[in-house]
């Protein structure tokens, strides 16, 4: 956690059907309502926040399950949504944590030989039918 107990907040980019599956998973864990704009407009989000709270779980878990979730990942999938049809969603977690998702999400774009929100899709949504039993797309 920071010196002053936030969390950093960081943007993925994912498609459609795993945006919702991630709202879907956050309403459940922490009663978010409206995910679209819960984090809107904040640099950090203070430790404690249900949300965020969720959300650096999530991400704890993704950079530590990472090499089975890029195993599990459906990056064909992923790569067959329209380039159009990503949408933004924020993220909070310790900036350490955030640190390492980032580079792991990077390292895996660049083996992969493909772009963010490709990985960021394929990534999330094996993390999620793990979770949530979502039905990978």
């Amino acid at each position: 956690m920071t010196t002053d107990d936030r969390y950093k907040l960081f943007g993925v980019y994912v498609s459609e059907h795993v945006f919702d599956a991630l709202e879907s998973h956050l309403y459940e864990a922490a009663g978010v309502v409206d995910y679209d704009d819960y984090f809107d407009g904040a640099d950090a989000v203070p430790a404690g926040d249900p949300g965020a709270d969720a959300t650096d779980r999530l991400v704890s878990d993704v950079v530590t399950d990472f090499a089975d979730l890029y195993d599990e990942a459906d990056f064909e999938a992923a790569r067959a949504v329209a380039s159009d049809a990503f949408s933004l969603a924020h993220l909070a977690a310790e900036p350490q944590t955030v640190t390492r998702a980032r580079e792991r999400f990077q390292a895996a774009a660049t083996i992969q030989e493909t772009d963010s929100r490709t990985v960021h899709t394929a990534i999330l949504s094996a993390y999620l039918a793990r979770e949530n039993g979502l039905e990978e797309r």
